[in-house]
């Protein structure tokens, strides 16, 4: 099985860029569909997809953060970057990694991060 560590979140200001990194245990080379979720502190609704990138190289973003986050992916490295730039207060919340694939080396995959909090506060 594969675990997912996401790293790189804390405070920044109104404006500001933040690179998140999320690190699988794991070859990530065979799982189709790597992702950046969100869910504000508090807010028990569903995780919110901000950006997925799909093994073939494709990435679909949120219309809230086209333009201003880039996704990425490095499957020799087991690794996937969320960059964001020109942050908002209402981009505050906790993201998550996450590995969905039916195929892959490790069977079928939904696979989650703990989750790293990412505040945008003046």
């Amino acid at each position: 099985q594969v675990q997912l560590a996401e790293s790189g979140g804390g405070p920044v200001a109104p404006g500001g860029s933040l690179r998140l990194s999320c690190v699988a245990t794991a070859s990530i080379s065979s799982i189709y569909s790597m992702a950046w979720y969100r869910q504000p502190p508090g807010n028990r609704r569903d995780r919110e997809l901000v950006a997925e990138v799909i093994n073939h190289g494709s990435v679909r973003y949120a219309d809230s953060v086209q333009g201003r986050f880039t996704a990425s992916r490095d499957n020799a490295k087991n690794t996937m970057w969320l960059e964001m730039n020109n942050l908002k207060p209402e981009d505050t919340a906790v993201y998550y990694c996450n590995a969905d694939s039916t195929y892959s080396d490790f069977g079928p995959l939904d696979v989650w991060g703990q989750g790293t909090l990412v505040t945008v506060s003046s």
